[in-house]
């Protein structure tokens, strides 16, 4: 059957190339295409000495992979049990099955790596080369593609496709999937309608952006949202929404526009919300100083904790220049952040809400305040002791904090 497979292949592009179709914009005429195409074949095959096709759907299924898909890569991405792809060389290709590593049986060559790179970013307008061996961009699944280049490594390029596998679109999700409890996300859910400032953080593949997009679901449906991500990532399921992505400068090193402008100018196009998919250098100081203005938000940043995630949001703006400095940024933070969500992978690769911390907005010897809303104990995401800020903003919005947080854990 593979001898038969190839043959059509051939026959396959060669039609493509005639009728100059882009699988990419015209999928349905492309699978219209090659249906035609195995139909015809497998009558040829039966009146002359052709290799014979066993399967058809499967013939169509592996054709349609390679002329209008990502090859070998394609079942991985079709599977919505895997998570994440990545290759460390021809002969090394991983997926994330449910937050566990495994070593798949595809061999790769590295004209083929090279090959469905291209092709990855051909709708993206990105691309990698000497000068510019790193690039990120979105494919048009949403998934978010990485690519680094010899010689920042050493031999292979290292290829990282991270699925938009959403399992959540709601807080209310998020229970279901085991990540909150009712009362957290009953309580996330009335601090965001109130208009709090979150911080949402986590390591790599924690599902920050997941949680992100949850959130931002709750917010009114009459509100103005504006978000800044590098890529595209954020789907968030309301009427009002301007999204905006970072750019790589060109060929010329010219045109790039980075995090830090697109948060400058999501302040000139009126929101009522900010979001920042995620802050890594010194855009963290334009958004604390459009939080601090009275403006609502929320982002997600690397750490470890919640009290890392202050801290890092404490350090990250002294990056903007000299004359940024910790008297300023450490009171700002304090009084601009309202909420840290902290999340993490579990073992057993369910993602989890480990903590989530107010702060109240006091400074004591350099170091920001913090009050525990919730915290784990013995596996479970349990109430503590602390409230949150702002409880004039419950109030407004039609929460009564203390019965909001009277609720205990069933």
């Amino acid at each position: 059957m593979a001898d038969g497979v190839a043959l059509v292949e051939s026959e396959v592009r060669e039609l493509i190339r005639r009728s100059g179709l882009d699988p990419t914009r015209r999928p349905a005429e492309v699978d219209r295409l090659v249906r035609e195409a195995v139909s015809d074949y497998d009558e040829r095959a039966m009146r002359s000495g052709l290799p014979v096709l066993a399967d058809l759907e499967g013939a169509v299924k592996s054709i349609l992979d390679v002329v209008a898909g990502f090859g070998p890569l394609q079942r991985y991405l079709d599977d919505p049990q895997i998570e994440e792809i990545w290759i460390n060389s021809p002969d090394r290709v991983f997926v994330a099955r449910a937050g566990v590593a495994e070593l798949t049986t595809t061999i790769l060559s590295a004209d083929a790596i090279r090959d469905l790179v291209e092709r990855m970013l051909r709708s993206s307008g990105r691309r990698v080369d000497l000068s510019s061996p790193f690039v990120d961009a979105t494919l048009p699944d949403g998934s978010r593609l990485h690519v680094v280049i010899p010689d920042i490594t050493r031999e292979h390029w290292h290829v990282n496709i991270r699925k938009f596998v959403v399992k959540a679109d709601h807080l209310d999700d998020l229970v279901r999937l085991g990540t909150l409890t009712r009362p957290a996300a009953t309580f996330l859910e009335a601090a965001v309608v109130s208009g709090l400032n979150i911080l949402v953080a986590g390591g790599t593949q924690a599902g920050k952006t997941t949680l992100l997009g949850c959130l931002a679901a709750a917010i009114p449906a009459r509100e103005r949202v504006v978000t800044c991500e590098e890529v595209f990532e954020l789907k968030i399921p309301l009427r009002d929404v301007a999204s905006m992505q970072c750019r790589q400068p060109s060929l010329e090193g010219t045109g790039e526009v980075p995090l830090r402008r697109l948060v400058t100018e999501a302040l000139r196009m009126r929101p009522s919300r900010i979001i920042v998919g995620e802050v890594r250098q010194a855009e963290s100081l334009d958004l604390l100083i459009a939080l601090n203005s009275g403006l609502p938000g929320m982002c997600s940043l690397h750490a470890n904790s919640a009290r890392e995630a202050i801290i890092k949001m404490c350090t990250l703006p002294l990056l903007a220049g000299e004359n940024v400095s910790p008297k300023f940024v450490v009171p700002t933070v304090a009084s601009s952040v309202d909420l840290v969500i902290h999340m993490a992978l579990e073992a057993d690769g369910v993602r989890r809400v480990r903590e989530i911390v107010a702060v109240p907005g006091r400074v004591e010897g350099d170091v920001v305040e913090t009050a525990d809303i919730f915290t784990t104990r013995g596996g479970v995401l349990r109430r503590a002791d602390g409230f949150p800020p702002h409880v004039d903003r419950f109030e407004q919005a039609g929460y009564r904090i203390a019965a909001l947080l009277a609720q205990e854990v069933g």
